[in-house]
C-alpha cells in the first residue's frame, strides 16, 4: 500500500522516550499537587511513505502525541527526530520553517476552519505565509488543490458553514496538502463524519498518499478506520504503547489483552454470526494516578501478582511485533 514496504530503512520520524506531564492544582491557593501523565514514555519510528495508525480509548494520549510531534505542544521529556533533526531543540524560527514539511488534519472539520474566511482564503493562507505563490498563480494553485480533493472552482467564494461535514474535511485536507508536506498527522479525521462519508475520506487520503508520496500518522479510537488505511498500528493505553505491529499481524494475532479487547468490540457485518466479546472490568484509570506495575492490570482478566508490581517492558516477541506484557497471548 505504501512506499514504506519497498523502502523499510528510510526513516522519516523517530520518537524516543517521549513524555508529556501536565501539572494540576487544587485548593484555595491553587497549590500544585501532581501531574497528569498524558504521554508517559513513547518509542517508535515512522518510515517514509507509510501510515502508522495510533489507536486507543479517549484520554490515552493519542492526540497529545500528535501535537507534540508537530510542536504544537512542548514535550516534557524525550526526543522527536524528523529527518535526523531533534525538533525539541529547534528555535521558534527553525520550527516555523519546518512546518512546511509537517501538517495536520483536525478531527472537527467545522471548528478547524475560520467561519469568517472564504474557502479561497483558507487554502491560500499557508501559501501566503510561506511566500510560495502570488496573484493569479496563487489562485490557480488553490483551484488545483480543491480539484485534487474533489471540489471545484465554484466553491472558492463560499464560507465553511455552506458545506457538509465531508466537504469541510476535504477543505481541511486541501489546506494541509498546500505546502506539499512530507508528514501529515491525521487527528481522528473521520470520527465526526457519517459512516458513509468516512470511507470516501479514507480512500481520498490513500489516493493522495500514493500520488504525492505522503507519510501519515493516523490517530483514531476506532479500529475499522485504522485497519483500512494503516501499514502498522500502535495500540496506546494510559499514555503508553502496549502493542505495535504490522496491521495484518495485529488483527490476525493480537498479543496484548487490551488489543484483544478492542478487537472483540468491533462489530461483525454479518447479522447471522456471533462472536465472544471480552468485556473490560472497571473504568480507565486516571493518568494523574496510574496503577503501579502494568498500567492495564486493574482491568486485565489474565493479571497476576507480578503484573501489579512490575511494569512490563515493550519487547519484540516476533519480527516487527512488540508488546508490553509479562504474559503475551499465544505464548
Amino acid at each position: 500500500m505504501s512506499q514504506a514496504k519497498d523502502q523499510p530503512n528510510q526513516l522519516l520520524l523517530e520518537v524516543k522516550g517521549l513524555k508529556k506531564y501536565f501539572p494540576f492544582k487544587q485548593g484555595m491557593f491553587s497549590k500544585q499537587v501532581g501531574y497528569v501523565r498524558a504521554v508517559d514514555g513513547l518509542d517508535f519510528v515512522v518510515h517514509r511513505g507509510e501510515t502508522l495508525g495510533i489507536v486507543g480509548e479517549s484520554g490515552c494520549g493519542k492526540s497529545t502525541t500528535g501535537q507534540m510531534i508537530l510542536q504544537l505542544l512542548d514535550a516534557t521529556e524525550g526526543e522527536i527526530l524528523f529527518e535526523g533533526k531533534d525538533l525539541t531543540k529547534l528555535s521558534p524560527e527553525e520550527i516555523r520553517k519546518m512546518r512546511k514539511d509537517m501538517q495536520i488534519i483536525f478531527q472537527d472539520p467545522f471548528a478547524s476552519l475560520n467561519p469568517r474566511m472564504k474557502v479561497e482564503d483558507i487554502i491560500a493562507e499557508p501559501l501566503k505565509i510561506h511566500g510560495m505563490y502570488k496573484g493569479a498563480e496563487l489562485k490557480a494553485k488553490v483551484i488545483e488543490l480543491l480539484e485534487v480533493v474533489g471540489l471545484g472552482e465554484h466553491h472558492l467564494s463560499r464560507h465553511p458553514h455552506e458545506f457538509s461535514g465531508g466537504q469541510r474535511q476535504r477543505i481541511g485536507i486541501a489546506r494541509a496538502l498546500a505546502l506539499r508536506p512530507k508528514l501529515i498527522v491525521c487527528d481522528e479525521p473521520v470520527s465526526a463524519l457519517d459512516v458513509s462519508i468516512q470511507s470516501q475520506i479514507l480512500n481520498l487520503l490513500k489516493k493522495l498518499q500514493a500520488d504525492y508520496g505522503l507519510t501519515y500518522i493516523f490517530i483514531a479510537h476506532g479500529l475499522p478506520a485504522v485497519k483500512h488505511i494503516s501499514d502498522r498500528i500502535a495500540v496506546m493505553y494510559l499514555g503508553k504503547i502496549v502493542e505495535l505491529a504490522d496491521r495484518d499481524a495485529l488483527f490476525a494475532n493480537p498479543r496484548h489483552p487490551y488489543t484483544e479487547a478492542l478487537l472483540s468490540a468491533v462489530p461483525i457485518p454479518d447479522p447471522t454470526k456471533r462472536k465472544e466479546r471480552m468485556l473490560l472490568e472497571g473504568d480507565l484509570p486516571s493518568p494523574a494516578n496510574p496503577p503501579k506495575g502494568c498500567s492495564f492490570h486493574t482491568r486485565c482478566p489474565y493479571a497476576t501478582d507480578l503484573c501489579s508490581q512490575t511494569p512490563p517492558p515493550l519487547q519484540e516477541i516476533a519480527e516487527g511485533h512488540t508488546v508490553a506484557c509479562h504474559f503475551p497471548l499465544g505464548t
